[in-house]
């Protein structure tokens, strides 16, 4: 049976490229009836936080993965192993495939005359008890790493140095306490991002030296920004978190970052979960970099929201409205907002104008819409609305006959309407919006907004 897994440490915000990783992970289990293992790597007691665990638990469920799914195990914790992992570097001390070594930094680089030289093997056979444990790499011959995504990697034995393992105090490294887990948990597919390569060498050649047959290694391309530089927390905008909270669907992020690196085939990207999942074919994923468009998940995103049963959106609405507005006056239009937003968090400054006792003014928009005959508009405006009907096609022509008079466009007449109406220059159609509003407080509000423009 497959088993992977998807082991993240808890040091920080979820990141979009771990949530790609743990889609991979989730749609070859999913297809091939496997185990989907969440082991959290949490030994980097310095910086790991209990909310960053929560956190990659909480925004793991939100895109899908969770133990409500008979498919996913865990959560296993690495710290729970740390037995295990000693118990294997005393197994690999006595069977000579280790050593203790105390040598310092600074008497490696006066041995070989370099501070960029790797380890020169001087500790393997001074039968030392204590110290750092190094593993015995091979003198000769090459390592290979069969990679599903980028092929045969060959690894030149002679340029690998016998690297750490175990700290003097007999802690795991992270490169054997990743091997030891995932024979652990028998583990047959390894499928993490590039930036993991260089470890895969050295746990290739740890996995048989205690035991075990190695699994099979997927690299993940690396996913970059707009200007092909590697995603980076400090720079660019990478928690999942952030998304969710923004209002994006987890179904439209699934389905984005689903392409990063790989296709369905076709021209078709829009595709549900249950359709993109049996088409997973690690082999199918491309070894190149993914450019994470965020203007494309957006689309995305917009796209998913508008196929939403009304009812369902006015539901995943909710949560970004004040709990103190009418939920039937928001229902009422809700038709409308659907259709012009992208993500959810846009929904309030599209209607909070319907539920303000006043529009909250941006002066930019104000200064903007205030140009073409403003008094005149308003105030003519203002008299039409004493006998026309409610509706919004009554509504409009009353203005256009008002922009007439002016010699204005209905476009240009409407500026100075909607800003004295909503506060913004952009948002739901204006007729509508003034119906929502009703006349007494239209009125209201225009009179509001021609006292404003008094000198």
């Amino acid at each position: 049976m497959i088993r992977v897994r998807f082991a993240p440490s808890p040091t920080g915000m979820f990141h979009v490229g771990g949530a790609r990783s743990a889609l991979f992970n989730w749609a070859l289990a999913e297809q091939y009836g496997g185990q989907f293992v969440l082991r959290i790597e949490d030994t980097d007691a310095a910086r790991n936080r209990p909310e960053w665990t929560e956190g990659i638990i909480s925004a793991l469920a939100w895109i899908g993965i969770h133990g409500e799914n008979p498919v996913f195990e865990g959560p296993y914790f690495q710290s729970a192993y740390e037995p295990q992992h000693r118990e294997a570097v005393a197994k690999l001390l006595a069977d000579g495939k280790a050593y203790h070594c105390d040598c310092t930094r600074e008497q490696l680089e006066a041995r070989t005359g370099s501070e960029h030289r790797g380890y020169d093997g001087h500790c393997r056979d001074r039968g030392l008890t204590s110290g750092a444990v190094r593993f015995r790499t091979p003198d000769e011959g090459v390592t290979v790493v069969d990679d599903v995504i980028r092929g045969r990697l060959e690894f030149p034995n002679d340029a690998q140095e016998d690297f750490v393992i175990a700290r003097t105090n007999g802690s795991p490294l992270y490169v054997l306490a990743n091997a030891v887990d995932d024979i652990t948990q028998s583990i047959t597919h390894v499928i993490r991002g590039e930036e993991h390569l260089p470890n895969a060498a050295r746990q290739q050649l740890l996995w048989p030296a205690l035991g075990a047959t190695p699994p099979v290694w997927a690299h993940l391309p690396v996913i970059v920004n707009e200007q092909r530089k590697k995603l980076s927390k400090r720079r660019d905008k990478v928690a999942l978190e952030s998304y969710r909270d923004e209002g994006y669907l987890a179904e439209a992020m699934v389905n984005y970052l689903m392409l990063l690196g790989w296709g369905p085939g076709g021209d078709r990207e829009i595709m549900p979960w249950s359709e993109m999942m049996p088409l997973f074919k690690l082999e199918d994923v491309n070894s190149a970099s993914a450019f994470f468009d965020e203007k494309k998940l957006r689309a995305f995103n917009g796209e998913y929201i508008r196929a939403l049963p009304l009812a369902e959106f006015i539901a995943r609405c909710d949560p970004f409205l004040d709990p103190s507005w009418d939920r039937q006056v928001f229902a009422e239009i809700a038709p409308l907002v659907q259709t012009r937003i992208s993500v959810l968090s846009e929904v309030v400054p599209n209607v909070d104008f319907l539920f303000l006792p006043e529009p909250v003014f941006d002066q930019a928009s104000w200064d903007k819409a205030m140009k073409n005959s403003p008094r005149e508009i308003l105030s003519g405006y203002l008299a039409r609305l004493e006998t026309v009907s409610f509706d919004p096609e009554s509504l409009k022509t009353a203005l256009e006959e008002v922009g007439q008079e002016h010699g204005l466009k209905l476009s240009k007449a409407q500026a100075p309407i909607r800003v004295a109406l909503t506060g913004r220059t952009i948002g739901l159609p204006l007729f509508e919006s003034i119906q929502a509003l009703g006349p007494t407080r239209t009125q209201s509000r225009l009179h509001t907004a021609l006292t404003r423009l008094a000198p």
